[in-house]
């Protein structure tokens, strides 16, 4: 009991020092551009916001091993020793990587200039998007830019400024591709529709990449009747559509005879199916007569008198 009695304060006179003692953070993710003391250790102390050096780059990231813990601790005057040899700090700094449509963007707005075609389609070479801090905000420009026509090739240093980093200077190469309007379906198209404004839309694709026979304009297509189906996205041949017809083979027509001062009308039955303004033989259902004639209408059709 005497012992209990002599040992209670000096056990409760250490708890203060056990309670300041430091410890390591074995995950950090720094935020900002430089390291601090206090990103190693818990309970840092009074230099807790010195600046230890700088962060790992944006998307990077920093091992500090047991060594190097030791000895900044005991520079700083941190209550802390490693328990173990293999005590270490991983730092870890958030970032995200510039799109690649941001840094075309760039090049075509430096290239442009310099003759670049709106149309043209840039093709980069072993590119690697640069990364910057996760909510920075960035800006870009392409500096020195060439670009080689007859060659179609192009160069430049693509410059990238950032809040929390230094400014980033990446040399950038590729091909300047020329490219061509293709039509592809935007839904699944079956034989017999007539084709709408929304059921196609125009593509630029590498010139040497367009299909044979593919249209290249709506109006080549609109207003056309499917011949053959079409799957979404894909390319729509100038074959792939006839003319709607306009009369069936074996309808009954309304035959308009063009006589010189003189208009008839009989009626008759279409011997083929075609579509305005195409001739189709058509029987005249009275005198039983089979002569050529165009459709001018849904049930119409014209028949010329003989020169």
């Amino acid at each position: 009991m005497r012992l209990l009695r002599f040992l209670l304060p000096l056990l409760l006179a250490a708890r203060p020092v056990l309670a300041d003692l430091a410890s390591i953070r074995p995950f950090a993710v720094v935020e900002d551009s430089v390291i601090r003391l206090s990103d190693l250790f818990e309970n840092a102390g009074p230099r807790a916001e010195v600046v230890l050096g700088p962060a790992p780059a944006p998307g990077a990231r920093l091992i500090v091993e047991t060594r190097q813990l030791f000895a900044i601790a005991r520079a700083n005057g941190v209550a802390w020793r490693p328990a173990t040899g293999t005590d270490r700090v991983v730092l870890e700094r958030p970032g995200r990587a510039i799109a690649r449509e941001d840094v075309l963007l760039a090049l075509r707005t430096a290239l442009r200039a310099q003759g670049l075609e709106e149309d043209a389609e840039l093709e980069l070479q072993a590119f690697t998007p640069p990364m910057v801090p996760e909510q920075a905000f960035v800006q870009m420009v392409a500096e020195g830019a060439v670009l080689d026509l007859p060659g179609g090739r192009f160069a430049a240093t693509l410059a990238v400024a950032a809040d929390g980093m230094p400014t980033q200077r990446l040399r950038l190469g590729g091909r300047v591709v020329a490219t061509a309007p293709m039509l592809v379906a935007t839904r699944r198209l079956t034989v017999g529709e007539i084709l709408r404004p929304t059921d196609v839309r125009v593509l630029r694709v590498p010139a040497h990449r367009l299909r044979a026979g593919a249209a290249q304009d709506p109006a080549q297509v609109l207003g056309q009747a499917m011949r053959r189906p079409a799957s979404p996205d894909q390319p729509v041949l100038v074959t792939d559509v006839v003319a709607p017809t306009t009369v069936e083979r074996g309808q009954t027509v309304t035959m308009l005879y063009e006589i010189p001062g003189l208009a008839l009308t009989a009626q008759g039955r279409a011997m083929e199916s075609a579509p305005r303004g195409a001739t189709l033989p058509v029987m005249n259902l009275t005198s039983r007569q089979v002569v050529e004639a165009q459709v001018i209408g849904p049930g119409r059709v014209r028949v010329r008198a003989p020169r």
